[in-house]
């Protein structure tokens, strides 16, 4: 078996996956409740609570250890301190089990939350959306992975939470958006599409946000329905500006498979409209189950897998903590 740990964030996740991928283990601990009365996630906040939850969730698999062939551990990107948590765990685990050490690229991690119920295949390019990522990536093999467009300031989830906060949601704001959605009218409040004049294949949300922002203060005092309008306004026009940008590289790179991965890729008004652009195209679409969309350990376990496969280890010693890392 391999064990994954993944603590780039706010949730704390231990996987153990056998060699033909078969998931045999996973346990996530969220912490938004913690989080939520900031707004958004605190870094030494999510940092004690890995210290507390990860132990705890080792613990439920001590007697299975044994059993493990190499550790798998998120070290890149993502909060340093909440990384750190993970990454220490992982190295103690190695040297006492006198196992293999698996660094992940979390974003790879992502790429391969796509392939936890089958091999993969080659090439894919994918639409990262996550809260701390909005972008596109060309996987042309197991350790081929190209960034070939993303955002120039907010991500799409990072614009989702800002608005929650905004409407006095709570957070995260992504699934809080989205439920309210539901009761609004898109079509109340007009809002601009970011981007729209420029042929750029790039994202941008901060200016969005910043149109919610205003439009929000100009209303005054917002009631439920107004909330709900705002709510179903925004989500329609961050949908679309995602949808028109992927239909840029659609038309030019022609890909055979799109995947879409991250935690916004749980939305289904986003999955829908992705469902009819790849159908336009002629393109498969390639979707991670709805359980390992936001941040899991199954996802570092199977990108782990593949390192395993081809024998590609790190000393524990040698690890390195990156907040800030391209994905390769």
């Amino acid at each position: 078996m391999i064990l994954a740990i993944e603590s780039s964030c706010d949730d704390s996740a231990l996987a153990l996956m056998d060699r033909r991928g078969r998931l045999l283990f996973h346990e996530r601990i969220e912490q938004g409740e913690a989080h939520a009365p900031h707004g958004g996630v605190v870094p030494e906040l999510a940092s004690r609570l890995h210290a507390r939850n990860l132990p705890r969730l080792l613990e439920s698999i001590a007697d299975r250890l044994e059993a493990v062939e190499a550790i798998a551990v998120t070290h890149e990107p993502g909060l340093t301190v909440a990384l750190a948590e993970g990454v220490v765990m992982a190295q103690a685990v190695a040297l006492a089990l006198k196992k293999p050490l698996i660094g992940v690229h979390h974003l790879r991690g992502h790429l391969y939350s796509l392939f936890l119920e089958r091999e993969p295949v080659f090439p894919f390019s994918a639409l990262i959306v996550s809260g701390g990522h909005t972008m596109i990536v060309e996987s042309t093999a197991w350790d081929q992975h190209q960034e070939v467009a993303t955002t120039l300031d907010d991500s799409m989830g990072e614009a989702f939470d800002k608005v929650a906060k905004m409407l006095d949601l709570g957070y995260p704001g992504g699934p809080a958006i989205e439920q309210l959605a539901k009761q609004g009218d898109a079509d109340r409040f007009d809002l601009p599409l970011p981007l729209r004049q420029k042929s750029r294949l790039a994202f941008s949300y901060s200016g969005l946000k910043n149109s919610m922002r205003l439009l929000i203060e100009k209303q005054g005092r917002v009631d439920a329905q107004s909330r709900a309008d705002l709510a179903a306004a925004f989500q329609k026009k961050a949908i679309a500006h995602l949808i028109q940008k992927s239909e840029t590289y659609l038309k030019t790179a022609r890909p055979k498979r799109l995947g879409v991965v991250g935690g916004v890729s749980a939305n289904a008004a986003l999955r829908t409209a992705l469902e009819a652009l790849c159908r336009r195209y002629g393109c498969e679409l390639l979707l991670a189950p709805l359980a390992y969309c936001s941040d899991n350990a199954a996802m570092i376990a199977r990108a782990g897998l593949e390192d395993l496969r081809h024998g590609r280890f790190i000393q524990p010693a040698e690890i390195t903590i990156r907040s800030r890392s391209a994905i390769y």
